[in-house]
């Protein structure tokens, strides 16, 4: 069986309030092509998804951002909720995470609120992309072309609306995955301050 991922690792950064599905159905198809997927928070131990109006599952944290090392992944997945990318836009850490990601070319992958941390790390001027439709004011203020549609898939950068459209978003962000760093994009070394103490996975 030919796992188009196989010894890829990828990034799944969230905290409380995730959207369960934005999480869990993107990691089982990832998963599924072979990737190494881990859990990036803002500390360890457990963040629980949202579902229905109400509090779903929890997950484990693979990696706390205090020793998370963005060098080790190639893609990155920033699943929706109202509270998760709130917490984690006022993070710096998290925000620097992030902007390894943009820096270097590497895929992402952004669903529903999702974005609303690539506008604090300043990956949206010029990209064109979708989002959960109550974003499109604050994309488009940062510079973004805002579309309605179910995926939008722009050097590397895959976005999506709501869960509905998982099955296309998934399906793109594998895709890009699996081609790499976007060659039109040309990866530099990014600095951190202080170097932050980030240690290799394990």
């Amino acid at each position: 069986m030919n796992l188009r991922l196989e010894g890829k690792q990828v990034a799944i950064l969230a905290a409380d309030g995730f959207e369960q599905s934005e999480l869990i159905e993107p990691r089982r198809a990832l998963e599924a092509e072979g990737a190494q997927v881990y859990i990036v928070s803002l500390e360890k131990g457990l963040i629980r998804g949202w579902t229905a109006k109400n509090w779903g599952e929890s997950v484990t944290v693979d990696v706390g951002l205090d020793t998370a090392d963005p060098t080790q992944y190639d893609a990155l997945l920033l699943p929706g909720g109202v509270m998760n990318p709130d917490q984690l836009r006022r993070n710096a850490r998290a925000v620097q995470f992030v902007s390894h990601f943009v820096e270097a070319g590497k895929p992402i992958g952004a669903i529903c609120h999702g974005p609303q941390i690539l506008i604090e790390a300043e990956a949206v001027d010029g990209r064109l992309l979708t989002s959960y439709d109550s974003l499109r004011t604050d994309l488009e203020n940062a510079g973004a072309h805002w579309v309605d549609q179910e995926v939008v898939v722009d050097e590397g950068l895959v976005t999506s609306r709501t869960p509905s459209d998982l099955p296309a978003f998934n399906r793109n962000f594998i895709e890009e995955i699996a081609e790499g760093v976007h060659p039109s994009i040309s990866p530099r070394e990014i600095k951190f301050p202080g170097q932050l103490g980030f240690q290799p996975l394990m």
